[in-house]
């Protein structure tokens, strides 16, 4: 019997209660601090962006960010202060901010009036403080309810600016919830990229990098020994860690300008292989795909300006070309790294149609894998447990494959010491049996898009034999897939040691 549907199950919700029923619409996901895009993490960004947007705007220098061991967050910044008689409103009153149409906050990423009320309603102990010209004014919450009221600005001889504090609701967040000291400083690090003088380099550089400004946009780069490309994208001070828009304009007219130059159509990977870059526009009202902001949406710099991909292209065209005339050796490093590429490119040709015959044959049947049921490339609600232990020779394995969870835990035995591809080619991946089985288990030839396993564990023996093994592995993953490394799926396994001992005998 079908249930019955009347007015009264049509409920309104204030805004309060709509977020705290369904936060991830504000934050996505919950997770417990083990993500960077857990949403605590998304909760700090929210704040700091505020702050940041006063930098942007010209106002104040510093931002200051603590995290106590109770997991108390403050942060505190030197910009204009938030209004005092609009304090409650702009921690308390949905869709409510300065950020619509006004000239205070031009080019911004702080747009909905949504971010610091997300905070509030989600944290448990939620503080708001604002100085403006000697006078001070603070409000404390608990899950977005007023708790305390300074009802009137008292004097307080502080610098300009606005101070937030918070804790997040342990009754809707994961009890063992926690910040990770190393995501919150990448977050500072990547906030901290945009400023001018630009650098961020994972890899040695072939040349110094370039870094070219212009009105609303930084741009910095160079290319390195790496085969992958790495960028860091930033909109209005928005770490926009998916890419988006202004990324695929970059891509798209990178290349053109290359081409341009050296008047020959280069394939377009063998022009972007071994690129790092920055990448930070400056736009009206931008549009990002999520609440979360990590990937953005807009078309153009602004609602009736013109595109990003026009913007991109036309400073590309005109400040690299000039670049490249002034600085024939800068010119001439970058070709000799687009030649190299497209050598290499060629070179694997030979040997990826053999490797596609082994990778055919291996997913039905991979002599060195024994796996397990649950892989990180589906939906299965077990997808993070999913390892991989890389062992030293069948016999090393053996103890593993009999202790381990078949559920979760796969195990890919190496035959002795693997090849050490310290500076060779990628074709080397290719043409060695073992890692090319290696590679299809991992799934990873054409990036971590499918990476069948979310921690891939080397396991070597506690000897000499087992560190020397354990080194070439990394150098392995180092040299052709530093990705796995940075995205925080490659662990050592710190063998334990025993002693067994009868009083004469050890």
């Amino acid at each position: 019997m079908a249930a019955e549907y009347t007015e009264a199950d049509i409920r309104s919700l204030d805004w309060r209660e709509h977020i705290r029923l369904r936060p991830g619409m504000y934050i996505g996901k919950l997770g417990d601090g083990t993500s960077p895009d857990d949403g605590l993490y998304i909760l700090l960004k929210e704040v700091i962006d505020n702050s940041i947007d006063e930098y942007i705007m010209g106002n104040g220098k510093e931002i200051r960010v603590e995290i106590d061991e109770e997991g108390r967050v403050e942060v505190r910044d030197f910009g204009r202060g938030i209004p005092l008689g609009k304090l409650f409103d702009c921690a308390a009153q949905i869709n409510t901010g300065a950020k619509y149409d006004s000239e205070a906050f031009k080019k911004t990423v702080g747009l909905n009036g949504v971010g610091i009320k997300a905070v509030n309603a989600l944290s448990s102990f939620f503080e708001i403080q604002a100085w403006r010209e000697n006078e001070t004014k603070a409000l404390e919450f608990s899950k977005g309810q007023l708790a305390v009221d300074m009802k009137n600005p008292r004097r307080e001889e502080a610098p300009n600016g606005t101070r937030l504090a918070f804790e997040i609701d342990r009754t809707i967040f994961p009890a063992k919830s926690k910040f990770k000291e190393a995501t919150v400083e990448k977050m500072c690090r990547y906030y901290s990229y945009l400023n001018p003088g630009l650098s961020v380099m994972e890899s040695e550089a072939l040349y110094e990098p370039i870094h070219l400004v212009g009105k609303d946009i930084d741009i910095a780069f160079t290319h390195t020994p790496e085969s992958s490309e790495e960028y860091y994208t930033f909109v209005n001070g928005q770490n926009t860690t998916q890419g988006g828009t202004h990324l695929q304009a970059f891509r798209e007219a990178f290349v053109n300008a290359i081409r341009g130059f050296y008047k020959k159509q280069y394939e377009p990977s063998d022009i972007r292989a071994g690129l790092e870059a920055a990448i930070c526009v400056r736009i009206e009202e931008p549009v990002f795909e999520s609440q979360t902001k990590t990937k953005l949406g807009s078309a153009g710099v602004s609602p009736n300006g013109e595109s990003l991909r026009t913007f991109i292209g036309n400073f590309l065209k005109e400040h690299l070309d000039n670049y490249l005339h002034k600085n024939p050796r800068v010119a001439e490093a970058i070709q000799k790294r687009i030649q190299l590429a497209e050598r290499e490119r060629k070179d694997l040709k030979g040997v990826q149609k053999l490797a596609r015959d082994r990778a055919r044959q291996a997913k039905v049947h991979n002599k060195k894998l024994r796996d397990c049921r649950v892989h990180f490339d589906t939906k299965h609600k077990r997808r993070e447990e999913s390892t991989l232990f890389l062992t030293e020779g069948d016999s090393a394995s053996g103890s593993i494959t009999k202790s381990r969870d078949v559920e979760t835990q796969a195990v890919f035995s190496l035959r002795g010491k693997p090849l050490n591809t310290f500076g060779l080619a990628r074709k080397i991946v290719y043409e060695n049996e073992e890692f090319a089985l290696l590679q299809a288990a991992l799934n990873i030839e054409g990036g971590l898009e499918e990476l069948r396993y979310s921690k891939v564990v080397i396991a070597t023996d506690a000897d000499v034999d087992g560190m020397h093994i354990r080194l070439l592995l990394l150098t392995f993953f180092l040299q052709f897939f530093p990705e796995l490394i940075r995205d925080g799926h490659l662990y050592i396994l710190q063998t334990p040691l025993f002693r067994v001992r009868n009083k004469k005998e050890t």
